[in-house]
């Protein structure tokens, strides 16, 4: 910070008081090179918390087989194959496989909502 700036910043925040509109705060016992530091140190580590936040990979989805997706849905194989060809579950070709996401696999499964337990 050059100079001439922190004797501005000097002069128009003393460092026992910071008026600001409608309020009045007294730092007393805190020099201004601490409060400096203090509010350099709090917006450092927050900007920080940030930016790993979003460097950070997204996990790839777990991808399971044709029969693990069957076992998990209770159904046989040329089922799976004709409700992947409907569009009811989405799948994923690598090479000559085929790979469904489990959180889709989960995801398909609707809840029957019956006339005896639904509320008018």
């Amino acid at each position: 910070m050059s100079e001439s700036l922190h004797k501005q910043l000097k002069t128009m925040f003393m460092p026992s008081e910071i008026i600001l509109p409608q309020q009045q705060i007294i730092f007393s016992g805190i020099s201004f090179e601490q409060l400096q530091e203090s509010i350099r140190t709090t917006v450092r580590n927050e900007v920080e918390k940030i930016v790993s936040s979003l460097t950070q990979p997204e996990p790839a989805p777990e991808l399971i087989t044709r029969k693990e997706t069957a076992q998990i849905l209770g159904i046989s194989l040329p089922t799976l194959n004709e409700w992947t060809k409907n569009g009811t579950l989405p799948a994923q070709r690598i090479g000559t496989r085929v790979r469904y996401q489990r959180a889709n696999v989960y995801a398909s499964l609707k809840d029957i909502e019956t006339l005896k337990y639904r509320r008018a």
